[in-house]
């Protein structure tokens, strides 16, 4: 399978701040034991873009000159086994090449790019591919349904880049955030510029600045944390703050979120007082 470099080289270096870490004298938050980083697996981050927002094309070897809007599915559904369905309009090539395929299915990709929804340099946050055999989807009702079935896929994103097992991404679930991340996101921008700004009190230099930080633009956002990226004259940076416990909705998220701040709120009244 095709798996290109990193599509995310914009930050000069990442940190991680949670609410109640310590931090050593000198450097970067280094967060306690008990408050060990979380993080998605690579199973459930290439499950979310699957099944998300995220835009999606159909590579078929044969058909890479097919015009590349005709291999965009228009709906995406991941079943309880794993296999990824698929919906094209009837005329796609991707159509027409799986149901003069034989019994065994055309070898496919189905290559996920996941776009930051808020405006902010190098947007793309990273790519997912499924690899597989492709079928008509014969117990689909309406026309255009394909089936992928998944022989191994791969994430490549804020994280890193990972090798995803088929039995993993069918047992994953997608991030219960996902489908209002762009939503909750954007109204972050728009309204609460003033507190992710306080946020960099977390990231500390050591000198009571944040380094390099002019402004600040909510990047990412899942059940475990919210990643934002603070620019500057400096290069800018990437900075994750884990909230105190995995979110299962907007409610929780919401009483994580007011922690989170207000954990910033005296971070900052702290190195005033200093």
């Amino acid at each position: 399978m095709f798996r290109p470099g990193n599509p995310m080289p914009s930050a000069d270096h990442t940190a991680t701040a949670s609410v109640g870490e310590e931090r050593e004298e000198h450097g970067q938050p280094r967060p306690e034991e008990e408050y060990a980083p979380s993080r998605p697996t690579a199973a459930e981050r290439a499950r979310t873009l699957v099944e998300g927002n995220a835009s999606a094309v159909l590579v078929i070897p044969g058909l890479d000159l097919a015009e590349q809007h005709l291999m965009m599915p228009t709906a995406r559904v991941v079943e309880a086994a794993g296999d990824v369905l698929l919906r094209f309009p009837p005329d796609s090539p991707a159509v027409r090449a799986a149901t003069h395929a034989a019994d065994g299915g055309l070898t496919a990709v189905l290559e996920i790019t996941d776009v930051a929804p808020v405006a902010v340099p190098h947007r793309i946050r990273g790519r997912a591919w499924v690899a597989g055999w492709l079928t008509r989807a014969r117990d689909r009702e309406q026309p255009g349904w394909l089936r992928l079935e998944t022989g191994e896929g791969s994430v490549d994103d804020l994280w890193g880049a990972e090798h995803v097992e088929p039995d993993d991404f069918a047992a994953a679930r997608p991030d219960p955030l996902a489908a209002h991340e762009a939503e909750l996101l954007q109204h972050l921008a728009a309204a609460h510029d003033d507190q992710l700004a306080w946020l960099c009190a977390l990231v500390d230099d050591g000198t009571g600045h944040c380094p390099a930080a002019d402004g600040a633009v909510p990047l990412a956002l899942d059940r475990y944390g919210l990643r934002v990226r603070f620019t500057g004259g400096g290069g800018g940076f990437d900075a994750r703050f884990e909230f105190p416990a995995p979110v299962e909705g907007v409610d929780e998220l919401r009483r994580s979120m007011h922690a989170l701040f207000d954990a910033a709120r005296e971070a900052r009244q702290d190195r005033r007082d200093a």
